[in-house]
């Protein structure tokens, strides 16, 4: 399906690997010139050329920062004032107990996974609704609205991304700018890979049985019974982003492979 998305602009926050890059890429692919974001310039510049030679056609940027930093991220609004997708993906987890949670861990996840993405929204959003066109998506986690408990700071954080979308696509009302969060479950990203490869030290067991004994043990709710794949989650992206998808302004759309076991 054509997503009629060429010639478009998109910043993708954290999209030098996991869901970042691979929403990054499936963009290009339907044409779109990606904003390719991370704090590392070299790992910024290789996944720009990666697109470039994919996606000879269109005309992946570096837009490295650290999009934490405020004043980082004024630099970014100088280099790139208008974009016409706006993907807030950067995040930070890890499992922690809750009594081991200080104040500045606190802080330091709302900092990097709400207030980051609301910086780089409260500046490109009005622009988007002056032109009466946009997309901003937030990518959150099943943890938004079904915490494990395993790390409360990090689903306390994605419930707020939950809540801000929805604030803000209020703010769209009438226009044909759209404000959505994606919802994934447990994605195989680079390091969730490099996880489940220290669990199962066994050289002779596939990473698929790997994935399989894993799933059983620790996933028994996921109905797929295997990890996400991050081109999975940026397919989907690409339809949000397009504009057969503007009857989805405003919802956060599931993407858990069946982990949430309620019937809405």
């Amino acid at each position: 399906m054509e997503m009629a998305l060429k010639n478009k602009t998109a910043l993708v926050t954290g999209s030098t690997k996991g869901i970042g890059k691979a929403i990054a890429l499936e963009l290009a692919k339907e044409g779109v010139n990606v904003l390719v974001n991370g704090r590392n310039e070299k790992d910024v510049e290789r996944v720009v050329k990666e697109i470039k030679s994919t996606c000879p056609t269109t005309s992946p940027q570096s837009a490295t920062a650290d999009i934490v930093d405020s004043h980082d991220r004024e630099a970014l609004f100088e280099k790139f004032p208008y974009v016409d997708i706006l993907i807030n993906n950067v995040g930070i987890y890890e499992i922690m107990q809750y009594e081991d949670i200080t104040d500045n861990v606190w802080e330091k996840y709302f900092r990097s996974n709400v207030l980051a993405a609301n910086g780089l929204s409260k500046y490109y959003l009005p622009k988007m609704l002056k032109n009466n066109d946009g997309r901003i998506l937030f990518i959150a986690s099943e943890e938004a609205s079904m915490p494990s408990g395993l790390m409360p700071q990090y689903s306390m954080t994605k419930s707020m991304v939950l809540s801000l979308s929805k604030s803000l696509s209020i703010l769209t009302k009438g226009s044909e700018v759209t404000i959505n969060t994606i919802m994934p479950g447990p994605t195989l990203s680079e390091n969730v890979q490099q996880i489940i490869e220290g669990i199962y030290n066994d050289k002779d067991m596939s990473f698929a049985d790997k994935e399989k004994n894993f799933m059983i043990n620790n996933q028994p709710q996921s109905d797929i019974q295997r990890f996400i794949k991050p081109i999975e989650i940026g397919r989907l992206a690409a339809f949000l982003c397009s504009p057969y998808a503007s009857a989805f302004k405003g919802s956060p759309i599931r993407i858990d492979g069946g982990m949430i076991p309620t019937i809405y």
